[in-house]
């Protein structure tokens, strides 16, 4: 399903088609954002998307594991707030607040994705830990495994199902929201929008927004196959 909605939604992004719509509509049309222009917004906003993703997933990662070793155990509640807390802010209000200090550009929306996609990857590695069996550890343990042995040949092995689902949602808001950047001076596909914004360029609006929408399904197709194929691989 995501795979047929972003090849509809790309297919509606294309200069004829997207014209034939807002002539249909009788909406004021406008210059159109040539396919080539397109698909090169596409490229630099799936960079500036993926380099949020990896942000966003290493430190929730790394954050989430923390928060269950007994090192990090008290930090558990503080972390869990900050993330919220990170959250809770929209991103075109990070991007926002960012600019003065970053300026233009990548910066601002990498802080953004960063920030956005944090609490659900901390919270899906705490949560699928913390379903991994006690008994399991104490066995590995007593196998001779030190702790950063256990974590890393029994606990993550055994969370990884929940763990990908959460970096899945992450990279799919990633991509999905990296389209703000274009109001921080980023080349992305929101840039057609603001653009068919400004101008009431419809055409040019309904480009950007289908593309950006259509990249977000592809991203989600992409992964889902690759994870279906690791599976294959798996259960050879």
């Amino acid at each position: 399903m995501p795979l047929l909605l972003g090849a509809g939604l790309a297919f509606l992004s294309l200069p004829e088609v997207a014209g034939f719509v807002v002539r249909t509509l009788g909406l004021q049309a406008g210059t159109p954002v040539p396919a080539g222009r397109l698909a090169w917004l596409a490229r630099q906003h799936l960079v500036l998307a993926l380099a949020g993703f990896g942000l966003a997933g290493g430190a929730g990662l790394g954050l989430g594991i923390l928060a269950t070793r007994a090192a990090g155990a008290s930090l558990r509640a503080t972390l869990d707030t900050l993330a919220a807390a990170a959250q809770a802010a929209p991103p075109v209000v990070v991007v926002a607040l960012a600019l003065p200090v970053l300026g233009f550009g990548a910066p601002p929306i990498l802080l953004a994705l960063a920030a956005y996609g944090l609490m659900p990857v901390m919270r899906g590695t705490v949560g699928a830990l913390a379903t991994v069996p006690e008994e399991v550890r104490r066995a590995a343990i007593g196998m001779g495994l030190t702790p950063s042995q256990t974590l890393l040949r029994v606990e993550l092995p055994l969370a990884a199902g929940p763990i990908l689902e959460s970096l899945r949602v992450v990279l799919v808001l990633a991509v999905a929201t990296a389209a703000v950047g274009a109001l921080a001076g980023a080349q992305t596909l929101g840039t057609p929008i603001v653009v068919g914004l400004q101008t009431q360029n419809n055409l040019a609006l309904i480009q950007g927004a289908a593309a950006a929408a259509a990249l977000a399904f592809l991203t989600e197709a992409a992964w889902l196959a690759a994870a279906a194929g690791v599976g294959r691989l798996l259960r050879r």
